[in-house]
């Protein structure tokens, strides 16, 4: 049996004009509203799975974040090829921490609205949640760092990498870096609220940590970045229980950074 995929063209972007005369694609070959050039080419050179060959990648929108159709033959694993298509929405890799103080047993979290929970059945879109933002061209540790700042108002001590994970990966691209951190009442330097300029209008909730935790249990914090964050800080973290963990660490898979 042939176990090679049959080869095809790859397409290229859609354009506009004639034959004889393309016109530009945003985001292609000319710039689209932030300045971004070649975002159909993302993937085309991978190559680190023998059993997935890239065909084509689609532009499909370019708003704040990117929308990608990949084409691809996936070799299954009775040999058989087949050729498979997916959309990928890539917002960027992000950082997301948790500021906790031991000494009067609290955490720092954040209260924002979100559309998306919003829409999808959360009852007022007002989601508990850790503070997190996206690394632009920013490390993790920087990242979440100036995030902490402007969200919480705290400058944060010494950093714990706690792990790295997909939240989404059937269809979001972002890799989410999870860190803990100390902070005191006099790690304070701002009210904190994000950056009214971007439309941030963020809450900032200091919550014991047992009331934080109990939180995820009866649902009033729903979202997965904090639900893994807050059960890491008492299954392993600062609110473990020493003596009585098991000697397994968190089963989350660590990527390489």
């Amino acid at each position: 049996m042939n176990d090679e995929p049959p080869l095809s063209p790859v397409t290229g972007p859609c354009r506009s004009g004639t034959v004889d005369d393309p016109q530009p694609v945003a985001g292609v070959d000319a710039p689209d509203h932030r300045g971004r050039t070649g975002l159909h080419l993302a993937g085309r050179d991978l190559d680190r799975n023998p059993d997935v060959r890239i065909r084509d990648v689609e532009l499909t929108s370019q708003g704040w974040h990117v929308l990608r159709r990949t084409t691809f033959d996936y070799r299954r694993r009775d040999g058989r090829w087949e050729t498979q298509q997916r959309e990928t929405y890539d917002r960027g890799n992000g950082a997301v921490v948790l500021p906790y103080d031991t000494e009067r047993g609290c955490v720092l979290l954040t209260r924002q609205f979100r559309y998306p929970a919003y829409v999808n059945g959360h009852p007022d879109g007002m989601i508990v949640e850790a503070a997190a933002g996206l690394l632009d061209a920013e490390d993790p540790e920087t990242a979440i760092r100036r995030e902490s700042a402007e969200e919480l108002g705290v400058r944060l001590g010494p950093l714990t990498h706690v792990t790295d994970a997909y939240m989404s990966p059937g269809s979001v691209t972002e890799r989410l870096h999870f860190f803990a951190a100390t902070y005191t009442p006099a790690d304070r330097v701002g009210t904190g609220g994000g950056i009214e300029e971007e439309g941030e209008d963020i809450e900032v909730l200091e919550l014991p940590f047992a009331e934080a935790l109990a939180m995820t249990r009866d649902g009033r914090i729903c979202d997965g970045k904090t639900v893994l964050l807050l059960q890491w800080a008492a299954l392993y973290g600062p609110f473990a229980k020493r003596g009585t963990l098991p000697r397994s660490r968190l089963a989350v898979s660590t990527a390489a950074r």
